[in-house]
C-alpha cells in the first residue's frame, strides 16, 4: 500500500501506510506514547485512535494527562453514567450529554420520580462496576432506522438521533445491553475512568427553551489520579463558598422569582446599601473626572436603533418592540450610547467644548435566554455604569490613557488586582455580525492597538470578540465559577458619528466630525455586584458594607441607653450602625453577627458604661479590645473615607506609565 506523509505537532514529517490508525502512528514512534494515547487530532478534528489515515495530514497524539486528553476521559465518563442509569431506572429518557468546562454531565428524564442528589450514591456504585468490569468501548454505526427503534419510546433521544445522524448514519457505543448515542470520541475501555465523582443534579431545560420541559442534569467530574480530584473538588467547593447566589440568599441580598420575572432581581435593603454606595462613589468619582451625568429615557423610538444599527446587527438581543398604536414603534434600549448621542446633539459644538464626556447610570433591558440567566450575573434589567466621551481624531490617545488611568484608580479603590487586557477585534469573515466597512476597522483596530503599545501594557488579541461597530479593550477577570467575565471595557467608534451625522465646528469654522469613546468603568451594577460578592466572599470592607456595626449591649435594660446613645452618635455621621436588643443569649447575637459578616460589633456592659468605653470584636477575630467609643468612630470613619485600605493603595499605578 502506498505511503502517505503525516507531519508531527512539532512538525517533523513522517511516511505511513496508508490506511493505519492514529493508534499504529503512536506505536511507531515510541511505546510510551502510545501507552499514553487516547486520541488523535487529524487536521485540528479530535478523532479516536482507530481512526485510519487515508492520505496526507497533521496529526497530533493527544495523551491522557493533556487538556484535550481530559476532554476524553470526561466524554468517557458520560458515556458510563448514562449506562449507569439505564441499568437502574430502565424506562428513563435521556437527553443530551457531554462536557461541561470542569467535568461531565448527562440529561434525564424519570417522569414523576426524577432524579435527585440522594439517588447520586446508589448511581455512582453502578457506574464503579461497569468500571471494574473492564467493558470495551467499541463504536458501532447503525442506519436512521435502526437508532430509532433503539430508542423507541424516548422523544428526546429520538430528536437526538435525526440531529446527529451522518450520510443516513448513528454513531452508538454499547455497554452491557445499553445502547448510548455519542458521536464523540470516548476511551477504548470503561476502566481507563480512574476516579470520579458526581456531584450534582439541576434542572435544565430540553434544548435550553424555557417552553420545553424541565430535565434533571446530573454533574460530575472524572480524572486520572486521585490528587487531581481532590483538587477540583476542593476548587469547586471554595466556588460554592464564593457563589454570590448563595451568598445573596444567605446575607438577604437580593432574590430572583422566575414567577415574577425570571432574570429580574429584587434588591433587599442591605443589597440596596450596598448598590447605592457604588453609585455614589462612581457618580462621584466621574464628575471629578470631567463627567456630565444625565438621565435618559429607557424607552426609543425604534427608528434610532435601526439608523445606530443595533435593530440590525443586534436584534436577537432585543425585547421586541411596542408598538404604540399611531405608527409609533418604542423599544427598550438594550444600549445607551443612541441616548448619549442624542445629549451630544441638542446643542451646536464647539472644538473648544472637546473632550465632552457623558456619564449615566442607564438602565437597560436584553433578552437572555431562560438557561443562560444567573443570579446577578446574567439578568434582563441591568443599569450599566456607562460613558461616552465625543473627541477630536487628535484627542483619541489622551483621552484613551485617561481613561484607562481612572479605571485603574477605582480598581485600587475596590482592591481589584486580578485581571487580564484583551483588545477586541472584528472576525472580517463576519459581515453580518459586525458593520461593514474595511477601512473604519483598520484604522481603529491600529488606532487601539497603538494606544496599548504606546501604554507598554500587555494584552491578548482576540478576533470575534469585537462590539459590531468597533473595536474594543476589554477587562477580563474570572468569577468564582470560573467563567471569565469583561469587567470593564473602552471602545473605539467612527460609526456611530457618521450614521447620526455628529458634528463640532473647527477653529477653522467648518463642521467636523468628532470621534465616540465608549467605556464602562465597573460594567453593570448587578454584575458588578456580584463581582464583588465573589471576591470578598461576602464579607465586604468596611466602607461598602450593607450594616457596618452592631452594638449589642449585655443587659438591654441596664445598658441599652448607653447603646442607643452610641447609635445616635454613630448614625448622625452616616456610619450603618444598629443595637441587637433581642431577647437572646449574647454568644448567639455574636455569633449570628460573625454569620452576617458584619465588620465590628460592639459589646456594651457596666465596665463600657462606667468607662465610655465599647469593646470591639473586628469580623474574623476571636478577641475582642477595649476603645474609647469617641477613637472608635474616628478610626471607623477614617477606614471608612480611605476605603478600607490596609495596605498599598497604589497597587496598579505601575500599570499606567
Amino acid at each position: 500500500m502506498a505511503d502517505i506523509e503525516i507531519t508531527l505537532a512539532d512538525g517533523a514529517k513522517r511516511a505511513v501506510a496508508a490506511g493505519s490508525s492514529v493508534l499504529d502512528v503512536a506505536k511507531d514512534i515510541s511505546v510510551s506514547l502510545a501507552k499514553k494515547a487516547v486520541a488523535g487530532k487529524v487536521n485540528d478534528q479530535l478523532v479516536s485512535l482507530d481512526q485510519e489515515l487515508d492520505g496526507n495530514a497533521k496529526l497530533e497524539i493527544v495523551t491522557k494527562d493533556s487538556e484535550e486528553g481530559l476532554q476524553v476521559i470526561w466524554n468517557t465518563a458520560a458515556v458510563v453514567l448514562e449506562a449507569a442509569v439505564h441499568e437502574i431506572y430502565s424506562d428513563i429518557h435521556f437527553g443530551t450529554k457531554g462536557n461541561v468546562e470542569h467535568g461531565f454531565y448527562c440529561d434525564t428524564d424519570n417522569g414523576s420520580e426524577q432524579i435527585s442528589v440522594d439517588s447520586l450514591p446508589a448511581i455512582e456504585d453502578k457506574m464503579a462496576e461497569l468500571i471494574k468490569a473492564k467493558l470495551p468501548l467499541e463504536q458501532e454505526f447503525l442506519s436512521e432506522e435502526e437508532a430509532l427503534k433503539v430508542v423507541d419510546g424516548d422523544p428526546y433521544r429520538a430528536k437526538l438521533v435525526h440531529a446527529q445522524a451522518k450520510d443516513g448514519k448513528v454513531s452508538v457505543y454499547k455497554i452491557n445491553d445499553n445502547v448510548i448515542l455519542n458521536s464523540g470520541v470516548v476511551l477504548e475501555n470503561t476502566s481507563e475512568v480512574k476516579v470520579f465523582k458526581l456531584l450534582s443534579v439541576a434542572g435544565a431545560y430540553w434544548e435550553g427553551k424555557s417552553s420545553n420541559p424541565m430535565l434533571q442534569r446530573i454533574y460530575g467530574t472524572a480524572f486520572l489520579k486521585q490528587k487531581d480530584l481532590d483538587a477540583e473538588l476542593a476548587r469547586q467547593q471554595e466556588a460554592r463558598d464564593r457563589d454570590h447566589r448563595v451568598i445573596g440568599n444567605n446575607l438577604d441580598l437580593f432574590f430572583v422569582d422566575p414567577k415574577v420575572g425570571a432574570g429580574l432581581p429584587y434588591w433587599m435593603p442591605k443589597g440596596a446599601t450596598i448598590r447605592r454606595t457604588i453609585e455614589r462613589y462612581i457618580i462621584d468619582k466621574e464628575v471629578a473626572n470631567g463627567y456630565q451625568h444625565v438621565y435618559t429615557p429607557v424607552l426609543m423610538n425604534l427608528d434610532a436603533y435601526k439608523t445606530s444599527g443595533h435593530w440590525e446587527h443586534y436584534r436577537e438581543d432585543m425585547f421586541p418592540p411596542m408598538d404604540m398604536g399611531d405608527g409609533e414603534m418604542l423599544e427598550l434600549r438594550p444600549m445607551n450610547c443612541p441616548s448619549h448621542i442624542q445629549v451630544y446633539k441638542h446643542h451646536i459644538r464647539s472644538y473648544r467644548e472637546l473632550p465632552i464626556r457623558i456619564a449615566e447610570l442607564g438602565m437597560m433591558h436584553r433578552y437572555e435566554k431562560s438557561g443562560a440567566l444567573s443570579g446577578l450575573q446574567r439578568v434582563r434589567e441591568m443599569t450599566l455604569n456607562d460613558g461616552h466621551t465625543f473627541v477630536a481624531p487628535d484627542q483619541i490617545q489622551d483621552e484613551f490613557k485617561k481613561i484607562l488611568s481612572l479605571m485603574v484608580e477605582v480598581y485600587d479603590d475596590f482592591d481589584i488586582t486580578d485581571y487580564t487586557f484583551r483588545l477586541s477585534y472584528r472576525d472580517p469573515k463576519n459581515t453580518k455580525k459586525y458593520f461593514d466597512d474595511d477601512e473604519m476597522w483598520n484604522k481603529s483596530q491600529a488606532m487601539l492597538k497603538a494606544a496599548m503599545d504606546d501604554l507598554g501594557l500587555d494584552y491578548v488579541e482576540a478576533e470575534g470578540e469585537a462590539a459590531f461597530y468597533g473595536p474594543k479593550l476589554d477587562v477580563q477577570t474570572k468569577t468564582a465559577l470560573g467563567n471569565e467575565e469583561t469587567l470593564s471595557t473602552i471602545q473605539l467608534d467612527f460609526m456611530l458619528p457618521e450614521r447620526f451625522d455628529l458634528h463640532y465646528v473647527g477653529a477653522d469654522g467648518e463642521d467636523h466630525r468628532p470621534v465616540m469613546i465608549h467605556r464602562g468603568l465597573v460594567s453593570t451594577m448587578e454584575r458588578f455586584t456580584a463581582y464583588l460578592t465573589e471576591i470578598y466572599k461576602g464579607a465586604f470592607p468596611t466602607w461598602l458594607a450593607p450594616k457596618q456595626v452592631t452594638i449589642i449591649p449585655v443587659n438591654p435594660k441596664f445598658h441599652g441607653d448607653y447603646a442607643e446613645k452610641l447609635r445616635a452618635k454613630m448614625a448622625a455621621k452616616q456610619i450603618r450602625v444598629d443595637v441587637d436588643n433581642r431577647n437572646e443569649k449574647m454568644g448567639y447575637k455574636i455569633r449570628e453577627a460573625q454569620t452576617q459578616k458584619v465588620p465590628y460589633v460592639l459589646v456594651v456592659g457596666d465596665q463600657e458604661l462606667e468607662a465610655g468605653t465599647v469593646s470591639v470584636r473586628k469580623y474574623g477575630q476571636k478577641e475582642s479590645e477595649s476603645e474609647n467609643n469617641n477613637m472608635f468612630i474616628d478610626s471607623l470613619l477614617a477606614e471608612i473615607q480611605n476605603y478600607s485600605r490596609t495596605g498599598d493603595s497604589g497597587k496598579n499605578d505601575s500599570l499606567i506609565k
